[in-house]
């Protein structure tokens, strides 16, 4: 296949070495603009027919820069020559030659963006058909280390299930109750666990809050957390799914109705009545041993319970679930809140790598309550964490180039290094570029006096929904004080453009800022960080300087 490759001079020697332009299946085309995104289909049409009309019946396809404003579809049509956009990135584009047999090519979307696309849906689809594998499923059941839990199969065979706690539970008015299980549901959560009042006895909020919460969660397994028998009790009468929890003090008292309904426990290696809390991996491992045989009857989940970074030793509890799994083959329980609540980092990544530490202990559920402002959406990055590790234990791989990701704050690759080179190269190969290059540089330190727009001002906020594809940016237009409409939308560039528009922005610093607070606004729409006009988004880095 004979390909033409249309890019700018920034980024041809790029091009060129990533391409291999010896390559006989390969032309490359340096249009007469510094940067790729800039060109038009008009001056690509031009350039080919100018360049390359002598071959043109030998060029099966056209690529034209991933990032160039407008689509592909006029080039095609005018050149009769199928034209579709390349990479958003010149250093993407050995993958997408790589993979263009098999890659079904966009005269609109970038075709990094379609490679990403394609790698997500393979993998919800692998995930999916092994989950929708009735007879598999029912094969994997018959194993001592999966159990079912109402609908749900848990267990070392399935992906690792996140079970969200709405904590406090008691406390929260139905709406509230409501609000908090569809947030859940929305980001993916497997199972719904109902949070109690440590040291109350709030039984009688039970059979409510669990009625409220089943018109929510449809098939979903629902749970209670609580050591207090009483409320185990109510809850069981009403058709709790899972308890949390059993422990050596409790379990006497609560095991006959368990075993008479047939419901599933989380045991804890303890025996909170008598103040009895095993430390070492040791006692853990003896303690639960002695429970887990001792509530033999209903099946169990172990909880060797995963300790906060110096609290008592996230390493000694690691240790325990490990020796616990050579000792016994039941689901085990991964408490990842008691760790990302309790440090202060954003979650997102510490979610990622307690997924897999959880995953090579072959754990079965990850529990977390969701609740502070710096692990919001934790439920969300946990489901995510469990695909990526079930893909990548079944793949036999490390959790790297799955389909999957939680990269969020930062990019996969590093671009710095492969730009500078970029410039030494055309530096050293265009004299003609290098003299455009020799700027002015000026350091931005002048701040501008405010002057009121005439067409008057705006105030912006950020209202987070339960996921962010829900949430929304609300610009209100204000006129001499008075509120007078308000524009709402995901795109803050949508929404600039519609005051444009409507004539309501007439000075450059006022169109300048506004671009600017829209854009903060959309960024903290999607990392669900609260927005406050005219504040920072982020914290610049820490800097820590020993000199």
């Amino acid at each position: 296949m004979k390909i033409l490759i249309i890019t700018g001079k920034l980024a041809y020697p790029l091009v060129k070495k990533l391409t291999n332009e010896s390559n006989e299946d390969v032309i490359i085309h340096v249009a007469d603009t510094q940067i790729a995104a800039f060109l038009t289909p008009n001056k690509v049409i031009k350039d080919v027919k100018k360049y390359y009309s002598d071959v043109l019946k030998d060029i099966d396809m056209i690529l034209v820069p991933g990032l160039m404003k407008k689509d592909s579809t006029e080039i095609a049509k005018a050149l009769n020559i199928p034209t579709f956009k390349g990479s958003a990135d010149a250093a993407d584009l050995s993958m997408v030659l790589n993979l263009i047999e098999e890659l079904e090519l966009s005269e609109t979307k970038t075709a990094d963006k379609l490679i990403e696309d394609e790698k997500r849906k393979k993998a919800f689809e692998f995930i999916e058909n092994f989950e929708n594998d009735s007879e598999k499923v029912l094969k994997l059941l018959k194993k001592p280390n999966n159990i079912l839990i109402k609908d749900l199969a848990v267990g070392e065979d399935f992906p690792m299930r996140i079970l969200g706690e709405i904590a406090n539970a008691p406390s929260l008015s139905k709406e509230e109750l409501i609000w908090k299980a569809q947030y859940f549901i929305d980001n993916g959560v497997d199972m719904i666990d109902i949070g109690m009042i440590a040291g109350e006895d709030m039984s009688s909020e039970i059979p409510n809050i669990i009625s409220t919460l089943r018109s929510v969660i449809g098939n979903r397994p629902l749970s209670i957390d609580t050591l207090n028998t009483k409320e185990i009790k109510i809850a069981v009468e009403n058709d709790i799914d899972l308890v949390l929890s059993l422990d050596l003090g409790n379990y006497k008292e609560v095991l006959p109705i368990l075993k008479e309904k047939n419901i599933p426990a989380v045991l804890l290696p303890t025996n909170f009545s008598e103040s009895f809390i095993p430390h070492t991996p040791k006692e853990r491992v003896l303690a639960m041993n002695k429970l887990v045989n001792a509530c033999e009857g209903i099946d169990t989940i172990a909880d060797m319970v995963l300790d906060p970074i110096n609290s008592s030793s996230i390493v000694d509890s690691i240790i325990a679930c490990r020796e616990f799994r050579k000792t016994q083959d039941i689901p085990m329980f991964f408490g990842v809140g008691n760790v990302t609540e309790l440090l202060d980092t954003d979650s997102t990544g510490a979610n990622a790598l307690l997924g897999g530490i959880a995953m090579e202990l072959k754990t079965s559920v990850l529990f977390t309550p969701d609740e502070s402002g710096k692990t919001w959406n934790s439920v969300n990055e946990l489901a995510i964490s469990s695909k990526m590790m079930f893909l990548a234990k079944h793949r036999d791989s490390i959790p790297k180039d799955l389909g999957l990701n939680l990269l969020i704050f930062k990019d996969k690759k590093k671009r710095q290094f492969e730009q500078i080179q970029e410039i030494q190269q055309i530096n050293e190969s265009d004299e003609e570029i290098s003299e455009n290059l020799d700027i002015q540089t000026y350091n931005a330190e002048k701040e501008l006096r405010f002057i009121l727009d005439p067409k008057g001002s705006f105030k912006i906020k950020v209202e987070h929904g339960t996921r962010y594809d829900k949430s929304k940016i609300v610009v209100t237009h204000f006129k001499k004080a008075k509120p007078d409409l308000a524009i709402q939308g995901q795109d803050a560039r949508k929404i600039y453009n519609e005051l444009v528009e409507r004539g309501l922005v007439t000075r450059l610093e006022h169109a300048a800022y506004l671009g600017a607070e829209l854009q903060k606004a959309e960024i903290a729409m999607i990392t669900t960080k609260e927005y406050v006009q005219d504040f920072e988004l982020f914290k610049k880095p820490l800097i820590l300087n020993n000199k």
